[in-house]
């Protein structure tokens, strides 16, 4: 593709830390990456519940995997070019091609897959394939962006409605899919990352630190107010930050 845009930066890798310093940090970091909280807000219980074979599929460094029941046996798979996604590689995520699973039909009690429906190409075939490999009545968690920028580009070819989430879905016995965040929670979001690409060092910064300086404040106010809008519902659910979505797999 001729005259596309240059992604001006790659997203930070989401990783969780052991101990409480990696646990703070984690923390700390969902206080300013609305994507990360509100996924973690929808992951958080219901992983905590699952027992069993999970399968993590796009698992980049396995964030959410500290949030499993203790009675849950993980397994976590990427492509093998998890660098082009700033990803760093892992001895226990075994490798795959993207779209064929490699593991046998049923394997699993669970499978998550987390912020990577939009970096494949082909997400029909892939959704089928973690359908095949879970066991009748097992369970499928799903989240992706909706509001969010060209990201690991050229690796990044979808943005799904709830709708079209749904009919990905449409091989499940029980979908539900819900929205993450709000058009309060995108505004503050949006600021947050014009910001940061104000501050990049490598850059000129004879006209970007006073917009910088300008800019501060204002999504300072906007992330107080996307947080309470988070926990108290002001917001309009029709531009939400993403959607998670949770799906179970009928008998056999």
């Amino acid at each position: 593709m001729r005259g596309h845009p240059q992604e001006a930066f790659k997203p930070i890798p989401v990783r969780r830390g052991e101990g409480l310093l990696g646990r703070a940090a984690f923390a700390l970091r969902m206080v300013v990456d609305l994507q990360l909280l509100t996924c973690t807000r929808f992951l958080a219980p219901r992983l905590a519940q699952w027992q069993g074979a999970v399968l993590d599929v796009g698992c980049g460094e396995m964030p959410f995997r500290g949030l499993l029941g203790a009675g849950a046996r993980y397994t976590g798979i990427d492509v093998p070019a998890a660098s082009d996604f700033g990803m760093a590689r892992h001895p226990e995520v075994l490798p795959f091609d993207g779209v064929s699973i490699p593991f046998g039909d049923g394997h699993f009690d669970h499978v998550l897959c987390t912020e990577v429906l939009e970096h494949a190409e082909a997400p029909e075939a892939l959704v089928a394939e973690m359908r095949r490999v879970l066991k009748p009545g097992g369970t499928l968690l799903i989240t992706v962006p909706f509001a969010a920028r060209v990201h690991h580009a050229p690796h990044d070819y979808h943005r799904f409605t709830r709708f079209r989430l749904a009919r990905l879905l449409d091989g499940f016995a029980e979908v539900s899919v819900e929205e993450r965040g709000d058009d309060l929670a995108v505004l503050a979001n949006k600021l947050i990352v014009i910001g940061m690409r104000l501050a990049r060092p490598e850059l000129a910064l004879l006209w970007r630190l006073p917009a910088l300086l300008v800019l501060a404040p204002v999504a300072g106010v906007a992330l107080a107010v996307a947080h309470g809008s988070l926990w108290g519902g002001w917001g309009s659910p029709m531009d939400p930050l993403g959607y998670g979505a949770e799906a179970r797999k009928g008998p056999a």
